[in-house]
């Protein structure tokens, strides 16, 4: 386009001045042999008189009067006019061509982030309204889109309402001289958005790794954070040679998260609503019309995540002593804290550590309200506000023991730098946040390795079998009978590969098969559908923070054919069940006793079609829930485990069953949660409920109060809060996925899933992480509480007695003992401290590996093996 215009322009002006020259030549000489009739004219007064003729407007003031001028005026007209008729059009047509987001960003705040992929007015709005919210600190960076197509009408008026806070730039990222326009060498980060309801999830995928491409091979060093849809997309990431972890890159992988959260629900339902109340920016304002679950509820949805430098009054104290302080004294829920790992290596988050004690310079991870909030545990002095009662009166002091803090924090700091360098550690000295003795020793309290009768004792030999030779037990060992339990990190459980048709059962064995307790997946499927990524549901729940004996069977209805391609993900993994059926057809769910699951989770992995309707996407989701909920199963017979006779029948599993009689249950009362794709669908949800608006949000609606519903859509805070606080992505992925590390990620990126491995003392110890869990207060040590206690005690006695972390309450919507009162709970999240319990109320904890000295609820003790 410039060089079309350029060579138009330029033709037009050589033409225009060039045949000025000739007129001005002719008319001052005058006509041969004389050249005595000849006219006063300049050269300017010549370049005039052309363009009034080349124009055809022709004024008279200034005329040819020798024959020759006028000969060449006749010659001139007709290739001139003809000229000006056909350039200028084009000239004007190219000029109104050009884009008014053509230009190039002007940095004038020095700050500026750059987003691009799919932009579109609901994409950018739902970015802004998070990226701007006002809990967040003064917020200095403009948001630049750049995207290939112009803005429509309604996001040009987003873009002049917004107008001193981002800027929008036509162009690609696949241009040099479009990132250049965008200023991306200097930017604090590119933010890549995928579009989220695309017809090929691969696709877009593949697309946005290309821009990712682009973007790394323009500015090696700029800050990346993308999304992604597919989980086996993220080992393509891993080629990029200037793809940095350690630069702040990361990658949203929208199926991970969301299965992730999806499968900690079957552990503690609710727990996706709470978990999304926290990474996304809401007001949390209520007003006295609303009813009393709706003002709980909506004042939880007020607390997000912020992290803060402890200040030096922290140092020495356990994590349980500086929670239980932050919560009592500072009203802050502390989650987590960042340790600083040895030198060479990253730093560590660890989550409700124990027996950790803090450090000089430890980052917290805080739940509150606001930013502000948070600076109470920067600026708390143990001399100046042990006595403050009024949490807001907790300021930055300049006492001397405040001071002298910070100068010995600074020694401790500059201390282990000095021994760092020297290559020496002191006997006190800690390593992710455990004593380092001096010379290593075998824990006294762990578990010999599985494999440790084959080891040989030294000088052991024996003689090979086959040919009769003395050989030395130390080379041959006998490695396939070794035990593998667990997968080669230690982070979860694992089994040696089964053929699919192994686990395939039909609904005569599923009838007779012991499902109890156990999670019944509702997958809709075609053949060809794209992947869901299964592993990513069925991983957290097998996490070896789990004993064998706590892990939920898994069931999963569906189409086989589909579940087959992702086979290879989840033939590792215990525990899962196939049943080839239809999640519509009562008799399939019937068959899986779906009555007797701790979780239904209705899923669809088909990629809704684009000339539909899109509140049609849902349509098979919504169907099996409400077919779901209108279930009886009054006159089921249930198959609950017994002691074993020799009269028991035995399931196609091996385990003894007994038929038990079960009082009535009806569907609506299950544990249950549907994905969505289209939020505005969740009105179909829970058609008893009334007040739900077709406009109202997501999280405004009760079934996602509920904790019942899940949207992809809830995923897109997770942007906004990865770029403002990197470590919180980092938190929210090891909470959900039950400790994905990226170890296991470039495992896994070899295709070959996961690998076995032996029981070592470095892998058991990886099992000793928390974890989620929901703990009833009516059952268990914890009973006292219920009758008129507050939030604040329940808070203190979990974590003084069993170290265990709360952070949330699912309660009853309808407290009352009335015939029509519902068994709807919803999801109170960080309640504050004088808040009454009830004795119903569940409460969301973290808590520790399964010991028995940790155990906080029931009230039998269980017996486990792998603690002897």
């Amino acid at each position: 386009t410039s060089i079309r215009l350029t060579q138009l322009i330029a033709m037009f002006i050589s033409v225009w001045l060039c045949s000025a020259g000739i007129v001005h030549l002719l008319e001052n000489s005058g006509d041969p042999p004389d050249f005595d009739n000849g006219q006063s004219l300049t050269y300017w007064d010549c370049v005039y008189f052309l363009m009034v003729t080349m124009s055809t407007v022709g004024y008279g003031d200034i005329a040819c009067v020798t024959s020759l001028g006028r000969t060449f005026q006749v010659l001139f007209l007709t290739v001139g006019l003809a000229l000006f008729a056909s350039a200028i059009p084009e000239i004007i047509e190219l000029l109104g061509n050009r884009t008014k987001y053509g230009g190039s960003f002007k940095n004038e705040r020095l700050r500026h982030v750059v987003v691009c992929g799919h932009i579109t007015y609901e994409s950018v709005t739902y970015f802004l309204k998070d990226f701007l919210h006002p809990d967040r600190e003064k917020v200095e960076e403009i948001a630049v889109f750049l995207h290939r197509a112009e803005p429509d009408l309604e996001f040009e008026g987003l873009l002049k309402r917004r107008h001193t806070q981002i800027k929008y730039l036509q162009g690609s990222l696949m241009n040099p001289g479009d990132l250049e326009r965008a200023k991306v060498r200097e930017a604090d980060a590119c933010l890549l958005l995928a579009n989220k309801y695309c017809q090929d999830p691969d696709a877009e995928d593949a697309a946005n790794i290309m821009r990712v491409i682009s973007i790394k091979n323009y500015a090696h060093d700029v800050r990346v954070i993308l999304q992604l849809m597919q989980y086996h997309n993220k080992a393509y990431l891993m080629n990029i040679p200037s793809w940095s972890l350690s630069n702040g890159d990361d990658v949203i992988c929208l199926a991970e998260l969301k299965l992730g959260f999806i499968a900690q629900s079957c552990l503690a339902p609710g727990f996706t609503t709470l978990m999304a109340n926290l990474f996304a920016m809401r007001s949390g304002d209520t007003n006295s019309d609303m009813e009393v679950w709706q003002r709980d509820y909506l004042t939880g949805t007020g607390c997000e995540m912020y992290t803060e430098i402890l200040s030096p009054s922290f140092v020495g104290m356990t994590f349980n002593q500086a929670a239980e302080l932050c919560f009592v004294k500072l009203k802050l829920l502390l989650l987590a804290i960042e340790t600083k790992g040895e030198e060479g290596q990253e730093n560590k988050i660890m989550i409700n550590p124990r027996g950790v004690k803090l450090v000089a310079n430890t980052v917290g991870f805080f739940i509150a309200n606001d930013a502000e909030e948070v600076r109470r545990a920067n600026a708390w002095c143990k001399a100046c506000h042990e006595e403050v009662e009024d949490e807001q009166m907790i300021r930055k002091c300049k006492c001397k023991n405040f001071v002298s803090g910070l100068i010995a924090s600074s020694m401790v700091k500059s201390q282990m730098m000095a021994q760092g360098i020297a290559g020496k550690t002191g006997q006190n000295g800690l390593v992710n946040g455990k004593k380092k003795s001096p010379t290593p020793q075998k824990p006294a309290n762990l578990p010999p390795p599985t494999c440790h009768a084959y080891c040989p004792q030294p000088g052991q030999t024996k003689i090979e079998k086959k040919t009769g030779r003395i050989v030395n037990d130390l080379v041959d060992i006998d490695f396939e009978q070794t035990v593998m339990k667990y997968d080669s990190t230690g982070m979860f459980h694992w089994t040696p590969a089964r053929a699919i048709e192994e686990c395939i059962i039909d609904k005569r064995e599923a009838a007779m098969t012991v499902l109890n307790g156990h999670v019944v997946v509702c997958l809709f499927a075609n053949v060809d559908s794209p992947l869901i990524g299964l592993r990513n549901l069925v991983m957290p729940l097998r996490a070896s923070n789990f004993h064998f004996h706590e892990l939920k069977h898994v069931v999963i209805v569906g189409e086989v054919d589909y579940i087959r391609r992702e086979w290879k993900t989840l033939q590792n993994l215990p525990k899962i069940s196939i049943l080839a059926g239809c999640p519509k057809n009562r008799e399939d769910l019937r068959a899986v006793n779906v009555n007797l699951c701790d979780m239904c989770i209705i899923l669809s992995a088909k990629v809704p079609s684009s000339c539909d309707d899109s509140s049609m996407a849902d349509k098979e989701a919504i169907l099996a829930t409400l077919n779901i909920k209108a279930m009886t199963f009054d006159d089921t017979f249930s198959a609950l485990p017994r002691g074993q006779s020799i009269h028991d029948s035995r399931s196609p599993l091996g385990a003894p069953i007994i038929l038990q009689r079960r009082g009535t249950v009806f569907g609506a009362s299950m544990p249950m949660i549907t994905e969505l794709v289209n939020d505005s669908n969740v009105q179909f949800i829970d058609p008893d409920d009334d007040d739900d608006d077709p406009d109202t949000e997501l999280y405004l609606t009760q079934p996602f109060a509920c904790g019942t519903v899940f949207a992809v859509s809830v995923l897109d805070s997770l942007m906004s809060t990865t770029y403002f606080n990197p470590n919180a992505l980092t938190l929210i992925r090891s909470l959900i996925t039950g400790g994905a590390t990226h170890e296991l990620e470039q495992i896994l990126a070899e295709g070959a899933g996961l690998r076995g491995g032996y029981s070592t003392p470095k892998t058991l110890n990886n099992r000793d992480r928390c974890r989620i869990g929901q703990v009833p207060i009516f059952d268990g040590p914890m009973a006292k509480f219920g009758e008129g206690g507050t939030y604040s005690d329940l808070f203190v006695a979990a974590l003084r007695n069993f170290g265990v972390l709360c952070i949330g309450l699912y309660r009853f919507r309808d407290t009352n003992n009335s015939f029509n009162a519902s068994a709807k709970r919803y999801v109170i999240t960080n309640p504050p401290d004088n808040f009454k319990l009830l004795p119903t109320d569940q409460v969301f904890v973290i808590m520790q590996f399964g010991r028995k000295k940790d155990w906080p609820h029931g009230k039998e003790i269980p017996e486990y093996k792998d603690e002897k």
